[in-house]
């Protein structure tokens, strides 16, 4: 069933608000925080200071991942009533990897509108300013803590044809890439940190390289893969083009022969001669 989002009836309102500089925030968005009735928010005390900033007073209700399904009923109240209601994320835009999911399913369950605002979100200036291909891509948010189920997540993600985003904290990040490189291979990666903050500093090479620079860093993280050789796809290759697709992601010779020849199922020895031009039929 098709909803029209601006009938004139009572709207949850997904607002963005800026992931470092303030003023990243939209003029529209001011507009609706100013109009709502009432704004749930992941952390009343920052968003209060956001409010500060802009000379804005509105009631707040703390909306995380504790308590918003006890919030549903609170948003029921007020929509009912015929009220707006605003619904705000510590950074960022609301439900991408943050609280509003829940509130924002249940809005639609009961037939009222949900508006979402364009604005201010980590993932596509980290994207675009990676030098990585930006199509097709993936974003598949924060990866498994424990390794394990870190793991397992990269390998049913290994073969997909698309550059792949994840946001990391910065404890962790050492610990992913250990894991990128186990099982996503030496490929392009592009690494954001505290985008639109004067300290931004965006790190960009191998995972090997960048991995080795990744002391100690702080701050929100965002993490751009490119995608991987897609497998079984050298009918067309000559076993030394296909080592050489490897070695173009920075595995070195003898690991790309080991990885020819299991693709190939064939010896590590058959490919090492093919590839030195020993003669050898396959």
């Amino acid at each position: 069933m098709s909803q029209k989002s601006y009938d004139g009836t009572a709207t949850l309102y997904l607002i963005p608000t800026p992931i470092g500089n303030m003023e990243d925030i939209t003029m529209r968005s001011l507009e609706i925080l100013k109009k709502v009735e009432v704004i749930f928010s992941e952390d009343t005390r920052i968003t209060l200071q956001l409010l500060k900033h802009f000379n804005i007073k509105k009631k707040l209700i703390a909306n995380h991942q504790y308590n918003e399904e006890e919030n549903k009923k609170k948003l029921l109240d007020y929509l009912k009533n015929g009220y707006d209601v605003g619904l705000v994320t510590d950074r960022g835009t609301p439900v991408i990897s943050d609280p509003g999911y829940i509130l924002a399913s249940f809005a639609i369950e009961n037939q009222y509108n949900v508006v979402g605002l364009p604005g201010p979100t980590a993932l596509i200036p980290a994207l675009i300013t990676s030098g990585i291909s930006p199509s097709p891509f993936l974003f598949y948010g924060f990866l498994n803590s424990k390794e394990g189920k870190r793991d397992k997540e990269l390998e049913d993600l290994k073969n997909l044809q698309a550059t792949l985003i994840f946001y990391e904290a910065p404890h962790r990040i050492e610990k992913t890439l250990q894991s990128i490189l186990k099982i996503m291979g030496n490929r392009r990666i592009s690494i954001s940190r505290e985008i639109s903050k004067k300290y931004e500093e965006i790190y960009r090479g191998l995972v090997q390289d960048v991995q080795k620079q990744m002391v100690d860093i702080k701050g929100e993280i965002v993490i751009i893969l490119d995608k991987g050789i897609q497998e079984k796809k050298y009918d067309n290759l000559t076993v030394t083009s296909h080592v050489h697709l490897f070695m173009k992601e920075g595995y070195s010779e003898k690991e790309a022969i080991k990885m020819v020849s299991k693709e190939r199922n064939v010896s590590k020895k058959q490919i090492y001669d093919a590839y030195h031009n020993i003669k050898r039929s396959f």
